[in-house]
């Protein structure tokens, strides 16, 4: 499923996700609109407070601080319940027995759903009136086609990624998949230092060595044998199509943020178009895949309250996250992440007798040390390298201040980097 939301990352948002930023995260995060940033934010609260306000460190926010809280938590439980339920219910459905449903269904009725709850929320935003929605539809999709066309090629992408994370989650246990699908981190940073100039910390590098690490560790471990194999899995198949979703992932990511950048387009317009495509798209796919066995056996062969859940977590839960993210900022989503991985883990044991030995877990916790470190802000990495500096030096001080000179002044505790403070919004992106 490929969401378009209001704010942005990585994350984990289900796959193919995509925010109303300005950037590129995850699973996307990549948007059409830039939320206000933590300057502007603290620049218009100061300008409302005047000149009193400078001499305080935080004027009046002790109030908001609470409720912003319990929405970032709140934001925390959608992030991790969506991340792992998704895997581990299409995990579920293809691992029973008896008539196996079709994927490619799956994906294009995702896209269906998806594109009519846009619609419907687009028509709620016109208050209800037919006529102006339809004026609305036809100037922004028909008149400004040259826009709506760019959308066909990322729709592509994530239409080619659904249909392979069916593939790799038949082939693969949940965990397992859930670990060596944060490969995507990876490469959303490759394509976003390619295709973007970006340039990235030298702990978000050290992060990324360490994320490809773990994710070698835990494919090693399943290629050796490790935990139960059910019949008819090939695990090959599985790691071929968790990492050429990875790829699709990133670029398509990244390549959303190079064409949208300035875009003035609604979140739910973004997302109706991209439904309209990943339809599209999704029936060619089902006609070259499995055409005659559609044909033969139904469209909605093999369905059962189980795989209308996976659907429906599809259609809903990406454009859930997209909503929300606009309330998590890039630690919690890598926060998000780690907890997603270890409830899937969990989940794994019990619902699917999957084994956890000691090369899993060292793997497993390589990638969710690789996540939080990667989701640091610049300024709290650069005081880790700092940290580790100054644990070099001896002394409580290392400057000396010259005779006869004043010293310098303190400045305030409060007065440090806005993007630090874990309460206040920020600019965050979301693939």
């Amino acid at each position: 499923m490929a969401a378009v939301g209001s704010s942005g990352s990585t994350a984990a948002a289900g796959p193919g996700a995509v925010s109303a930023g300005a950037g590129a995260l995850e699973p996307g995060t990549v948007s059409a609109e830039v939320i206000l940033s933590v300057e502007e934010a603290a620049s218009h609260s100061l300008e409302s407070e005047g000149v009193q306000g400078l001499l305080q460190p935080f004027p009046d926010t002790s109030a908001r601080i609470p409720a912003h809280r319990r929405l970032k938590y709140i934001s925390l439980a959608v992030l991790v319940v969506q991340n792992a339920s998704l895997i581990l219910s299409i995990r579920y459905t293809r691992t029973l027995p008896g008539d196996r449903f079709f994927a490619t269904t799956a994906v294009v009725m995702a896209e269906v759903l998806k594109g009519l709850t846009c619609l419907l929320l687009l028509f709620a935003q016109k208050r209800g009136n037919v006529k102006h929605l339809v004026l609305f539809l036809h100037e922004a999709v028909l008149v400004q086609y040259v826009d709506t066309l760019k959308l066909a090629v990322p729709s592509l992408i994530y239409t080619l990624q659904n249909n392979l994370q069916y593939v790799a989650i038949s082939n693969l246990p949940a965990a397992t998949f859930q670990v060596t699908y944060q490969l995507k981190i990876l490469t959303t940073a490759l394509f976003s230092v390619l295709m973007l100039n970006r340039s990235l910390s030298r702990l978000q590098w050290a992060s990324l060595l360490l994320l490809f690490t773990g994710v070698a560790i835990v494919q090693a471990q399943q290629a050796g044998g490790g935990g139960p194999r059910t019949l008819g899995q090939n695990p090959g198949a599985g790691l071929a199509a968790v990492v050429a979703s990875c790829l699709s992932s990133g670029f398509a990511g990244v390549y959303f943020e190079k064409i949208l950048k300035g875009s003035s387009g609604s979140v739910w317009l973004r997302n109706l178009q991209l439904g309209l495509f990943g339809t599209a798209l999704g029936l060619v796919g089902l006609w070259w895949a499995e055409g005659t066995a559609v044909a033969h056996r139904g469209f909605f062969f093999g369905y059962t309250p189980a795989v209308w859940g996976v659907v429906l977590n599809q259609a809903f839960g990406g454009l859930l996250v997209a909503v929300v993210v606009k309330y998590a900022d890039n630690i919690l989503k890598g926060f998000a992440t780690s907890l997603s991985i270890v409830l899937s883990t969990v989940a794994s044991i019990r619902l699917f007798g999957f084994h956890v030995d000691p090369l899993f877990a060292l793997g497993a916790g390589l990638v969710i040390g690789a996540v939080y470190l990667y989701s640091l802000p610049r300024g709290a990495a650069k005081a880790i390298a700092s940290a580790s500096t100054s644990a070099s030096t001896s002394g409580p001080c290392t400057h000396q201040q010259p005779p006869g000179q004043p010293p310098p002044p303190q400045l305030s505790s409060h007065r440090g980097d806005l993007s630090t403070e874990p309460f206040l919004p920020k600019s965050v992106l979301v693939k």
